[in-house]
């Protein structure tokens, strides 16, 4: 809410970014197997014509949009999670506004194209995915499945990792000079905004379903710990962000 400083929005919006991109190269890296490099020399061949498109400072959508349907096919035959092509041609399309006159021409590509796919992917996509992947069954669910080792680990790497990791990290490089803490915040709201980051659910669900992807009551356990780690992580991380100053306070030590 207000008693959040909008440059802490904008850290916390820039870090799930970042975490989103590193689960995709852990996808790549870790469930990639039996490449075809046939397939994979094709795939760079469309990229480097997406590459040659916005160099050439095309602002027309449908030529990256095809393009992107064959890259897709394409890294998918070559046994490359596909996810990767969607990244790689959201690298290649303008960001830069087109020039001329009219409302669709004020906005680049990418952001037509983001504005265009948000209530898609906000409403449709993302509770699909959901409904479809998250479900497990709560019906006599016991306190022994709670203390499960993976059903703990999976919490606790949400909620004590991202802390000990986002809050780590950003307060090391902040005593190192390499970066400031964000305008209006103290260390209070960057204890919360770590604890909030261990709010995972998309990326989360979809790395513990391919690394159980055998075996369905590890799957169920991973979801659990998911949903518990995602709860606790939100609960903490709103109260912490609760007893912070108020926007634009100053903490002790903040200086």
């Amino acid at each position: 809410g207000s008693r959040v400083p909008a440059s802490l929005k904008v850290f916390l919006t820039a870090l799930a970014i970042i975490d989103d991109l590193g689960a995709v190269i852990i996808i790549a890296i870790f469930y990639t197997s039996g490449l075809s490099l046939a397939y994979l020399g094709a795939a760079f061949a469309v990229i480097a014509g997406l590459v040659v498109l916005n160099r050439m400072r095309v602002m027309t959508l449908v030529p990256y949009l095809a393009l992107g349907v064959v890259l897709w096919v394409l890294v998918l035959k070559s046994g490359v999670h596909a996810t990767l092509a969607g990244v790689a041609l959201a690298l290649t399309i303008p960001l830069e506004r087109s020039a001329g006159i009219g409302h669709d021409l004020d906005h680049s590509p990418l952001h037509r194209l983001e504005h265009g796919l948000h209530k898609i992917v906000a409403f449709v996509v993302i509770p699909i995915f959901g409904f479809a992947n998250a479900g497990v069954s709560l019906a006599g669910l016991s306190v022994s499945a709670l203390i499960e080792p993976l059903t703990l680990g999976v919490a606790a790497g949400l909620v004590v990792g991202k802390l000990v990791g986002v809050f780590g990290s950003s307060a090391l490089a902040i005593r190192l000079g390499l970066a400031d803490l964000p305008a209006n915040a103290g260390w209070t709201h960057m204890i919360g905004i770590s604890l909030l980051c261990g709010i995972g659910f998309t990326m989360s669900l979809f790395i513990g379903l391919l690394a159980f992807a055998g075996d369905v009551a590890l799957q169920d356990a991973v979801k659990v710990g998911i949903l518990a780690g995602s709860f606790i992580a939100a609960i903490l991380g709103a109260a912490v962000l609760l007893m912070a100053p108020a926007r634009g306070g100053v903490e002790d030590g903040e200086e």
